[in-house]
């Protein structure tokens, strides 16, 4: 690209206004091309706030009448697959929130596409843009801790009260509030679906490992979606895991991830609050990473700055690519199917 790459929206709701479209206007390498999101009101306010020069209702007339080299996806979440395969089709660079889908089959399909077009599909996972994260995946790629035979992990925010379907306090003073309905939905919301796939995103971007069978737990409240979850996993290498989520941090915490790898050589455990990154081997070694305080803080900004980049052509890596999310969205839909049948539950489809 010689100008200014230009970047698209649908779905024009809270975190889209909060972070994604101020962060794109203010870089010099793109601009806004167009934005699309239900709601006449709505979207006549988005528009002169911003200065979209074209604003609609209809998605498919956007991608048909804007040109546009990059798209963000920030809908409701059964809606993000089915747009980012009519982007993708277009040749269109999509950055798709989480999760990248809720059925399996159509997240796997996001992927055969972006690759069959060779267009990048950027999954905003904040926690595997930050250099501890990739300082973890360097010490597995590397063999430090040998071959991975368990994974233990979990995942804690403070949303129970959005994932109950009320307001998500310390939104107030913004243009939008998320929509408690959409976190609620005990389909497609829930701590599974809204942010124990981050935790997932993380696993699967150290790691190589395929998940094969999930043995799902949930809690759920009385509107039915999840606010606690325990999955126990197998992989395709024979390993195992365990992993658990809860939603009900008190109001304003700090969110809390930790992961940690048990190999045939050693242990390699991280986590986000306070950050820490240490290595231990079997021979004796140990090496800490010194992390300055808040070196954990979830990441909103990079993602959205590496997608403008991979738009222009830069040469940057995707530290959430589909693979990864696909992955994720697997895991989630065995682990919500298991808590339904109460057995393990196979997780199928082609793994890179």
């Amino acid at each position: 690209m010689t100008g200014p790459v230009r970047i698209g929206f649908v779905g024009a709701g809270w975190w889209a206004v909060s972070n994604h479209i101020p962060r794109i206007k203010a870089d010099p390498r793109a601009r806004l091309a167009g934005v699309c999101r239900l709601g006449a009101v709505e979207l006549r306010k988005v528009k002169a706030h911003f200065g979209f020069d074209y604003a609609t209702e209809d998605f498919l007339k956007m991608l048909d009448e804007v040109p546009m080299e990059g798209l963000v996806i920030s809908t409701p979440h059964r809606l993000h697959a089915v747009q980012a395969l009519a982007a993708i089709e277009r040749g269109i660079h999509v950055l798709i929130e989480k999760p990248m889908a809720v059925d399996p089959s159509e997240a796997r399909a996001v992927v055969a596409a972006a690759r069959a077009r060779d267009v990048h599909a950027l999954i905003p996972y904040g926690w595997n843009f930050k250099p501890f994260l990739a300082q973890a995946r360097q010490w597995i790629a590397q063999g430090r801790i040998g071959q991975i035979q368990h994974v233990a992990g979990r995942m804690a925010s403070p949303m129970g009260d959005l994932l109950r379907g009320q307001r998500y306090v310390g939104t107030e003073a913004d243009m939008f509030q998320p929509d408690p309905a959409m976190w609620a939905d005990p389909v497609t919301g829930g701590y599974g679906w809204g942010q124990l796939i981050h935790l997932l995103g993380a696993l699967f971007y150290l790691t190589d490992l395929k998940p094969i069978e999930a043995y799902g737990i949930t809690g759920n409240h009385d509107q039915g979606s999840d606010l606690f979850n325990s999955v126990a996993l197998r992989f395709s290498n024979g390993a195992t895991g365990a992993l658990s989520g809860a939603a009900t941090l008190p109001s304003g915490s700090p969110f809390d991830l930790t992961l940690d790898f048990y190999g045939t050589e050693g242990v390699i455990s991280l986590a986000v609050d306070p950050a820490r990154l240490t290595l231990r081997r079997h021979d004796g070694l140990i090496e800490d990473v010194p992390l300055a305080p808040g070196a954990g803080a979830y990441e909103c900004l990079e993602p959205v700055d590496r997608f403008i980049a991979l738009c222009a052509g830069e040469a940057v890596e995707n530290c959430g690519p589909p693979e990864c999310g696909a992955r994720a969205v697997e895991v989630v839909a065995a682990m919500h199917a298991s808590a339904k049948s109460g057995r393990p539950e196979p997780i199928g489809g082609q793994h890179a």
